[in-house]
């Protein structure tokens, strides 16, 4: 499969301990292909999205997704990955260091045509060891064109 242009929504909870919650919610362009009977959406982030200068990769499949965070000025990458009932257990780079994370899947589910377009939506709890414990909740949704894309809801 040739990259495709695709348009990428991600929209996301986080509650922290304390109980507050945040909402994030963008749109962005990627190119999308399939290889190893995974699928692959990468794209830029930009200053809504996070930090211009990472790029993010999302290796997906019904079973599993892979998030990879990387940038091209220094040689550090955040790798998180989310399957059914899963555990994972990596290092979170930040700008001040790497913080051991411990990642708990509590809900993997996917809506995906053979083309890989359609939605992944992951419920998990990530700990940063040390530092807090966040439950989250996202949808990442695949398409086309930007008009097929709906807001979902995360409640």
């Amino acid at each position: 499969m040739e990259p495709k242009d695709i348009v990428i929504r991600i929209t996301g909870t986080q509650t922290g301990e304390n109980g507050d919650s945040e909402e994030m919610d963008f749109i962005t362009e990627g190119k999308l292909y399939h290889r190893n009977g995974f699928f692959y959406a990468i794209y830029e982030e930009t200053l809504i999205s996070g930090d211009p200068s990472y790029k993010t990769t999302l290796k997906y499949s019904d079973k599993l997704l892979k998030m990879k965070r990387s940038t091209a000025d220094e040689p550090r990458y955040t790798v998180i990955e989310f399957a059914p009932d899963g555990q994972f257990s990596g290092m979170y780079q930040t700008p001040f260091g790497p913080l051991e994370m411990d990642v708990k899947t509590n809900v993997y589910e996917q809506n995906l045509n053979e083309e890989g377009l359609g939605s992944v939506f992951v419920d998990y709890k990530i700990a940063l060891k040390g530092f807090l414990n966040i439950d989250n909740r996202i949808v990442l949704q695949f398409a086309k064109n930007a008009s097929e894309l709906k807001k979902p809801k995360l409640s």
